[in-house]
Parts: structure tokens; sequence; C-alpha cells
């Protein structure tokens, strides 16, 4: 295994939807723009086909492609983290290899689920440590059991982290506890990043060094302020913010999930275009109640 350069997880990172033509097609130019859009805030980088990106809807081919546009639309300095889980280790190995020679600063890696009772902590353990062993480029554990069904619990996760290629996990759980403990039993350096918007603050608050945030797609000024003001120490601002942000953060993924999050891009003057199916787009009823609840929140005028 080579030896890796150090990689910084601070800051904010929105998992990025991947945008489809109204022929379901991946348009490739809408990504390139939507790109240039986000590169004017301090966003620290990009995950590039997570949940959010409809992965798992995604064909291989299809991934190469999209990390290799969003790669060419992506500056040196921001990192570009790219969903590579597969169910099998043999085949996320393949993937994540083909990620890092599309230009991916790293890998995130969604715990393997389909035989979940056989997903046990020895099995994750070898799984990852193996995907690790064979990647060219630095591991993030992905652990996201609203979809998954699975968790990988604290003392797991800080066994993988003593691997010197698996360097970091988005914890999705919203087990703030749980988070608080990868901090306290992981190594020093391993980096912990809140999953979602609706606890970024408490997660930062408990040791994360960031956060994977669907909010920051469509309010990357808001998610940074929050990471700001924490970093900051003005955690009464912080706090208000946080809390202002937990109804639009909930639109856009519990109540209204990618379709909201690509009908609210389009408010915004980003591209958003269909989602695919089995997905369905926003009915003109619940667009008009997403609309309302970001204007509540202050994202749309």
């Amino acid at each position: 295994m080579m030896s890796q350069p150090t990689i910084s997880l601070q800051g904010v990172f929105p998992p990025i939807p991947t945008p489809f033509d109204a022929g379901g097609e991946v348009a490739h130019q809408a990504l390139v723009e939507n790109l240039e859009l986000w590169n004017q805030y301090d966003l620290a980088g990009y995950v590039v086909l997570g949940s959010n990106g409809e992965a798992a809807y995604v064909t291989e081919e299809e991934k190469v492609g999209i990390w290799e546009t969003a790669r060419g639309a992506i500056p040196a300095d921001k990192v570009m983290i790219a969903g590579t889980g597969c169910e099998s280790t043999r085949q996320t190995i393949a993937l994540t290899q083909k990620a890092a020679d599309a230009g991916a600063d790293a890998a995130l890696v969604v715990t393997p689920h389909y035989y979940n009772p056989k997903m046990t902590a020895d099995s994750l353990l070898r799984h990852y440590e193996a995907v690790a062993d064979a990647s060219p480029i630095p591991i993030l554990i992905y652990n996201v059991p609203k979809f998954t069904n699975v968790n990988v619990d604290a003392a797991t996760v800080a066994q993988a982290a003593r691997h010197p290629n698996i360097v970091g996990i988005k914890d999705t759980s919203g087990n703030v506890t749980q988070l608080a403990e990868i901090v306290r039993l992981a190594p020093g350096d391993f980096q912990v990043l809140a999953g979602a918007a609706g606890f970024f603050l408490a997660g930062l608050a408990v040791g994360a060094v960031g956060g994977v945030l669907a909010l920051a797609n469509i309010a990357p000024v808001e998610s940074i302020d929050i990471y700001r003001l924490f970093k900051a120490g003005k955690w009464n601002e912080a706090a208000e913010l946080q809390r202002r942000m937990i109804p639009v953060n909930n639109a856009v993924t519990a109540s209204f999930g990618i379709a909201g999050l690509k009908a609210t891009l389009e408010m915004l003057g980003y591209y958003g275009g269909p989602v695919r199916a089995p997905l369905l787009d926003l009915t003109a009823g619940e667009r008009q109640a997403l609309r309302d609840i970001l204007v509540q929140g202050g994202i749309v005028l």
C-alpha cells in the first residue's frame, strides 16, 4: 500500500445531486455549470455520487464519466470525495481504483447491507481494511442506517481507524452520542464528519471536523456560517442559525428527498432536472409546499 498524504476534511462538503436530462441521460454540462456556481462559495469540496447523487441508480460507466466531468470543474484546492461503495468487497475495490484514476482525492464507502444480518463488526472491519489496503486514495466509512439498516458502532469504527488509509467517517445516523464515542475512541488524526445538517452544530460540539450536508447544495452560505460561527466561539449565533435551518434541511432530505433537493436547485437558478425512476418528481402541490418552507427559512425569496 502506498503511504498517504494527510487529507483535510475540515469544513463543509455538499453531496451533490447528479443532473439528468429530460431523456434520463447524465447531463454533463449541467453538472459543470452547477459546480461553477458552487465554486464561488468557501466549500471545502464535494461528495460526488453519494446518496444524494442517486448513486444506486447510476451505472459504473456513468459513474466514471461523472467523476471525470466533476474533477474537471472542481478546483485542485477543493477536495473531491467519490462515493464508491458496492455490495461486494471486490467490486468496491475495483470502483475505488477507477475513482482514483478519475481524479478523486478520497473515497466514501457505504456499508454493504444487502445481507444485513451478516454485516457483523468482523465482516465490516474486514471489508473496510481490504478496500483500504488496495486503494490508492484515502477511505472514509459511510454510515447511513436510514438507508442500509446497518449501523457501524463506535468501537468498530475506532478499530478500522487504526488503518493508516482509513482516514474518516461520514456518520448520518443522527446519534450524537455515537458520534462523540467515535471521536473519543478513534486515533486523534481520524476525522469525523456529521452526515446531515440537522445535527451539524451538535456534531461539531462533540468533535466532528466538518459536515457532508445536503443543505449545503442549496444553502451554502448558511451551512458555512454554522461552521464559522462555531469555530469563532459564537455559540448563540451558531445555534440560532442551526435551528432556522432544521425545517429547510428536513424538506430537502426526509420530507421531499432528492426530488425536493433538485426542485429547490431550480428555484435558486441551478440545474435541477428529473430524478431517476423509481423515484418520482414532485407534484405541483408538493413543489408549492416546499417553496413555502424555503421562503420561511429565508432560502427562496
